[in-house]
């Protein structure tokens, strides 16, 4: 019998405790996910005074700030599909992880499968992030996960994520591109046409938009904006010949002719729909202008500029008086003269007829703009077209009011859902839920001089696809009674 003590195995020295590392760069992108979806804040105004702040603290240059916004925007965008891939390798439903945890998640698949930073990198960096903003419990569930992930590539995790086209194509649509369901199928409705076509599209909002900038008539030219950009920065536009596009993003409020009002950022569908308005054929006297829903204030310096060359004055009205002043800025140091109100366009101050010329661009949900604000796809809710349908007719009936016999109205929304777009109009045109003025349709093509694919008219739908603008939607009426 051995009645020898057992022998003690030697300790092991304990592993001292390692703070984790900060990394400014992803927890900026983590602050610009939670403001999106704590405060259902939009990532577009979110991130620029992040990145301010950044840069004025030193030690966080142009790589770091591009890097940030590739990871919150690309985020955004392929959350639909990084929340498939996610729920698949977690033991739960993603409704029972905890929100900060998935944005952690979230920001590693990103890393993981839709950049170019090696997967072990992804990893640890995400890993690192978790112990700063959840602590190391939560950060050994995220390292758990994200290591299921490096398993495949996006390639491989759609294979297995997405339902077969065959079996359910809005569904596999819905998970490859990482849009909503009820989207994919609006905007499937809206284009027509079989799988090419839609799938051209749900990419297009997929991709980072330019920057397109205008330079304002009779106050800046494109001249001036290519030479303060660089050859090698600037484009010209597509189709409007007050446009210019900046190659690589750049910084538009550096320019001085953007400083000072004479110019600035306005996507290119947006500068056509007010081109097209100016340009439309008035009876009679062309003399005061009108845009009835002018915030934040683009088409509205567009519209200032082009009426001062014609000896036309235009009234600018918002509804939010924080928009309004917005167009008050836009519109500062126009040469002709004009006036911003906040007023409702539904109950407005001005008298009937007043105005030869009338531009709404009513609120809608933003369907055309998923580029910019990717995070509005997953807000938006089909019930959300019933909510917006009384106000959009409400504000074209009292703009066909607001505009005298032979005057011209433009309705213009940025959204392709025909709930908003042609549906509107008939419905206004043939006095459904209420009086409306007598009015005729102009066929807006022709208006838009160049671009291509403009459908059967007599409206237009401009296509990110197609054109390379956002999704705006034209309607040119001429009353007649």
């Amino acid at each position: 019998m051995n009645d020898r003590a057992p022998r003690r195995q030697p300790s092991r020295p304990a592993r001292p405790h390692r703070r984790p590392q900060k990394d400014p760069v992803r927890i900026l992108a983590f602050e610009a996910l939670r403001a999106v979806d704590e405060r259902d804040a939009y990532a577009n105004l979110v991130l620029p005074p992040l990145l301010r702040k950044a840069r004025e603290g030193g030690g966080f240059d142009a790589r770091d700030a591009a890097l940030a916004t590739e990871l919150v925007y690309g985020t955004l965008r392929r959350q639909g599909t990084y929340d498939a891939i996610i729920a698949s390798c977690v033991d739960r439903p993603l409704r029972e992880v905890d929100p900060p945890v998935l944005d952690v998640l979230s920001l590693g698949a990103h890393q993981l499968l839709g950049t170019r930073i090696p997967a072990h990198a992804a990893v640890s960096a995400s890993v690192e992030l978790a112990r700063v903003v959840l602590g190391d419990g939560r950060a050994k569930f995220v390292n758990a996960v994200l290591r299921k992930i490096t398993a495949h590539d996006l390639d491989g995790w759609l294979e297995r994520v997405a339902p077969p086209y065959e079996d359910d194509p809005e569904a596999h649509l819905a998970v490859v591109h990482s849009h909503p369901r009820w989207i994919v199928s609006a905007l499937w409705d809206a284009l027509g046409g079989g799988r090419a076509g839609i799938e051209d599209l749900l990419e297009a909002d997929n991709e980072r938009p330019e920057v397109t900038l205008v330079a304002r008539p009779g106050r800046s030219t494109v001249e001036e904006l290519m030479a303060a950009v660089g050859e090698d920065s600037g484009l010209p536009g597509r189709w409007s010949p007050y446009a210019v596009r900046l190659a690589e993003g750049g910084e538009p409020g550096a320019l001085q002719a953007v400083g000072e009002g004479r110019a600035g950022v306005q996507d290119e569908g947006s500068q056509l729909v007010a081109l097209a308005l100016a340009h439309a054929p008035v009876d009679g006297p062309d003399a005061r202008w009108l845009d009835g829903c002018a915030g934040p204030g683009g088409k509205a310096a567009m519209l200032g500029a082009l009426a001062a060359q014609r000896g036309a004055s235009l009234l600018a009205s918002e509804k939010q008086p924080h928009r309004a002043r917005l167009v008050e800025r836009a519109l500062a140091g126009n040469p002709g003269p004009y006036q911003v109100i906040a007023a409702d366009g539904t109950r407005p101050p001005w008298r009937p007829e007043s105005f030869d010329r009338v531009l709404v661009d009513v609120p809608c949900t933003g369907l055309g703009a998923l580029r910019r604000r990717p995070e509005a796809r997953w807000r938006r809710r089909p019930e959300d077209l019933d909510g917006f349908a009384p106000l959009q007719r409400g504000l074209l009936r009292e703009a066909l009011t607001a505009v005298r016999v032979g005057g011209v109205v433009g309705y213009a929304t940025c959204s392709p859902h025909p709930a908003e777009t042609r549906a509107v109009v008939e419905d206004v045109l043939k006095g459904r839920g209420g009086p409306a003025a007598s009015a005729e349709w102009i066929d807006a093509r022709p208006l838009m001089p160049g671009v291509p694919a403009l459908g059967d008219g007599p409206d237009v739908q401009l296509w990110p696809h197609m054109h390379g603008t956002d999704a705006m939607y034209l309607a040119l009426l001429r009353r007649t009674a």
